[in-house]
């Protein structure tokens, strides 16, 4: 599967790198900051940064997704705000990132900073059949935690 990427900022390529899998077992691309100056997202605020990239997948076989990056979730409470973001097959606009800043300090984003992962996976568009009931299984109705945890 080829994914074309179209550098909207001269910067990709040279001050930021363009999006590329870190290691082999890499599920994911690193989407980097294309800002001119720091970006600072205040405690509960929300910035939208940009990538400088647009992409064009293939086909509706195909979505890409963007997920946060787990250091900077897990460090700074830096995240999606959409918590994943859903690029469709036919757009062509600019990948941006809406990052949520739920920790207690500001968060600065630097020019070519890190701030999200590209993933491309696979789509299937279900046939959607409205319908009178549902088959019975084992677990039922049963949700959050209803299976002990």
């Amino acid at each position: 599967m080829e994914l074309k990427i179209k550098a909207l900022s001269p910067k990709i390529g040279r001050e930021i790198p363009a999006p590329f899998y870190a290691t082999p077992g890499s599920a994911a691309m690193d989407l980097h900051a294309c800002v001119d100056e720091a970006v600072t997202i205040p405690a509960g605020g929300r910035a939208v940064i940009p990538t400088g990239l647009a992409i064009a997948l293939p086909s509706a076989d195909y979505v890409a997704l963007v997920f946060a990056r787990s250091g900077l979730g897990i460090k700074h409470g830096v995240a999606p705000a959409n918590c994943v973001g859903v690029i469709d097959s036919d757009y062509r606009g600019e990948v941006m990132v809406g990052l949520q800043n739920s920790g207690k300090e500001d968060y600065t984003v630097s020019p070519g900073d890190r701030i999200a992962q590209l993933m491309i996976t696979p789509v299937v568009q279900a046939q959607v059949r409205l319908v009178d009931e549902l088959d019975e299984t084992e677990r039922g109705a049963g949700g959050f935690g209803s299976t002990g945890q």
